[in-house]
């Protein structure tokens, strides 16, 4: 089979995303304005909420939602300890205490029985992950977690779900991103959501340097000498019209875009399922997969060679692949910080040295797919 060349990812976008961004530039409004707003009521009908509010990032997105809920220093969040550093960052920017959980090595997300001796009276927050594209299993973290809020890091989740639910919906806040790597993007850019209409100001006046009115507003019906009024600390976190042109196209396609992994989701999962040393995904009955990343999980007991040398024989046939995420309590600042083992969290420990995403995304060709296989199976 001839050699191909297969990134781990590429963002589906093309001549429909460039003529959208063309339509804002010619219009001449190029920070947040309209097209913002119609990216975000579209985003909230399609996951089942009555607010969503575009920003710069996910990391963003996260950094608000706590700000709303006045985590403050003295607080403690619960973070997942196998995530993206910016879930665990954005705790610090608050001047909380990031309190890691450990995470169940099939679904790489959460472990609800790690949960409840990590709440204490100073538990302001638990963020729950949707890694990969899974929503966590919310019904059981709600029930550990009585009325404390729960800010949802969906930012691998759009149009994922759980239960008949949509992500986005399941917690007092959702967080998604945009970024190139997730299903749908405009770039860089994210997105909170929510059901309580006070979090929604509150969080839409944080985003504009806390101004009491939006830049629309402002340049539209607002008398000429009048400025808004600040009354809080706010931050300028907004999204522009040009990101927004574009994810309005990305989000009318979202749906086919998962369709479409999910279609070769399940392709992995028949074609791969007799490699031994290879645990593919595991989805249950009441959870709809985003599937912004196919991760696989390395059984380095039964395997030839071990997960790192995989990622290489495979980078030499030309597949790219990438550990799933990293464990933030393994890395130099947090270990450092809070004076954590790798051994203190062995779920996440493993699921850092063991998993591997391979390619999936939009652009992949039917022979990109097999040839993925292939080389997987030539694994000896």
């Amino acid at each position: 089979m001839e050699k191909r060349i297969i990134p781990i990812s590429l963002p589906h976008t093309g001549e429909e995303e460039w003529l959208a961004t063309k339509e804002s530039i010619m219009s001449g409004w190029l920070t947040a304005g309209p097209k913002v707003r119609e990216f975000e009521q579209i985003f909230a009908k399609r996951h089942g909420v009555k607010h969503a509010m575009a920003v710069t990032s996910a990391t963003t997105a996260l950094h608000l939602a706590l700000v709303a809920l006045g985590v403050k220093e003295g607080d403690e969040v619960i973070v997942p300890a196998f995530t993206w550093i910016s879930t665990a960052n954005v705790v610090l920017y608050c001047g909380a205490n990031v309190v890691f959980v450990d995470v169940d090595r099939t679904t790489f997300n959460l472990d609800v029985n790690d949960l409840k001796s990590k709440i204490t009276p100073k538990t302001k927050a638990i963020i729950p992950v949707h890694l990969f594209g899974l929503c966590a299993d919310m019904d059981a973290i709600k029930k550990v977690a009585g009325n404390i809020p729960l800010v949802e890091d969906g930012a691998c989740a759009a149009g994922a779900g759980y239960k008949g639910n949509a992500a986005g919906s399941l917690g007092t806040l959702g967080c998604f991103s945009f970024h190139p790597r997730k299903s749908v993007t405009t770039g860089e850019g994210g997105m909170v959501t929510t059901n309580d209409d006070a979090l929604a100001e509150h969080i839409s006046n944080l985003r504009n340097h806390g101004a009491s009115i939006s830049e629309e507003q402002r340049h539209h019906g607002a008398k000429p000498y009048i400025l808004p009024d600040f009354n809080m600390l706010g931050y300028n976190y907004r999204m522009t019209d040009l990101q927004a042109s574009v994810g309005i196209v990305q989000l009318k396609k979202l749906d086919s875009f998962i369709d479409e992994r999910e279609t070769w989701a399940k392709f992995y999962d028949e074609q791969l399922k007799e490699i031994n040393w290879l645990r593919t995904p595991l989805v249950g009955t009441d959870y709809k997969h985003g599937w912004q990343s196919y991760v696989v999980y390395i059984d380095e007991s039964k395997s030839p060679i071990s997960r790192n040398e995989i990622m290489e024989k495979l980078q030499q046939m030309g597949v790219s692949t990438r550990p799933g995420t990293h464990a933030p309590h393994m890395l130099h600042y947090y270990a450092e910080k809070y004076n954590i083992k790798p051994d203190d969290f062995p779920g996440a420990r493993d699921c850092n040295n063991y998993s591997m995403s391979i390619p999936l995304f939009n652009k992949m060709t039917e022979e990109d797919y097999h040839y993925v296989v292939h080389c997987l199976k030539s694994i000896k």
